[in-house]
């Protein structure tokens, strides 16, 4: 049987390998605590790492849904100042058709009120022309376009803007301002803009019994403007309860996703200090083991 003779330079090898290895494990804890990460590079744990970009996605993903519901808040918040000033002016209209259809009220008080009506419409186009973020509120889809320019003719998109709050599940976000408003007189739709017109015209006009008329027409515009009023509240509503569940999952996404990445600072603390005094433990050994070996050498 053949003798296995162990040289120094064997011995002195095996001793870097295991100081190598001491030293690798050493610099790793040494980067989680540096990083308060358990994974530093996918190579350290390749379920996990695959865990945390699964995780990460997903993420990102919550979080663009809820900076859509953020945006679509603010819209339908635009929108509904717009329409509470539109409401406004058109319950102001009725009181000055009411007082204008009274056979008391003559030719130059109805002169008188068909110019405050008249800026009274101004104030709705105004209204209309609302703008959130340097886009129009009820132009539909062309949001860069005014809903209603130089006439009453509505300008905009017949297409309502929808917006996604999560994984398949979308919002309508705009109110058409032709659905809301109407197209004015030449649109003939008996909306607002219509029926605004025709009562200044009546109005100049002297006309009572088309005065009386008018006022049960506006009494419908009223109706559909809190029909509009209360569909957006119900948006409103969905989005907030939207945004709660996304916040939800938000935080438990975060909380798993920190679970998986983040190390327990206590737990390596521990094994980089029990890992750097193994390493200087193994440093002395192997100084004293290689100067045992050069001086049996040069005896």
């Amino acid at each position: 049987m053949a003798n296995t003779r162990i040289t120094t330079g064997m011995t002195q090898r095996n001793i870097l390998a295991d100081l190598n290895r001491v030293n690798e494990r050493l610099v790793r804890t040494q980067q989680k605590v540096a990083s308060n990460k358990e994974i530093t590079r996918p190579s350290d744990d390749p379920f996990n790492t695959s865990r945390a970009l699964a995780l990460r996605t997903s993420l990102d993903g919550t979080q663009q849904y809820q900076r859509n519901i953020e945006d679509a808040q603010g819209w339908q918040e635009t929108a509904e100042q717009a329409l509470n000033t539109i409401t406004e002016a058109i319950h102001r209209a009725h009181e000055l058709a009411t007082q204008g259809a009274t056979d008391t009220t003559d030719a130059n008080a109805r002169e008188a009120i068909a110019h405050e009506l008249d800026q009274l419409i101004e104030s709705v186009r105004q209204s209309a022309n609302t703008t959130y973020r340097g886009r129009y509120v009820f132009s539909g889809t062309t949001t860069d376009v005014p809903p209603y320019g130089t006439t009453d003719a509505y300008a905009g998109s017949a297409t309502d803007i929808e917006r996604q709050i999560g994984p398949g599940v979308a919002i309508t976000l705009t109110l058409v301002g032709s659905t809301v408003l109407g197209g004015g007189q030449a649109a003939a739709d008996g909306k607002p803009l219509h029926v605004l017109r025709d009562l200044a015209d009546h109005l100049r006009a002297n006309d009572g019994a088309a005065l009386r008329a008018d006022l049960g027409r506006l009494e419908t515009n009223l109706d559909d403007l809190l029909g509009a009023r209360a569909l957006n509240g119900a948006r409103q509503n969905r989005l907030e309860a939207a945004g709660s569940r996304l916040d939800a999952i938000e935080e438990s996404t975060v909380k798993q996703l920190s679970n998986t990445e983040d190390a327990d600072i206590a737990k390596t603390l521990i094994e980089f200090n029990s890992q750097q005094a193994a390493y200087q433990a193994a440093l002395k050994a192997g100084a004293s083991i290689v100067q045992n070996s050069l001086m049996d050498f040069l005896r």
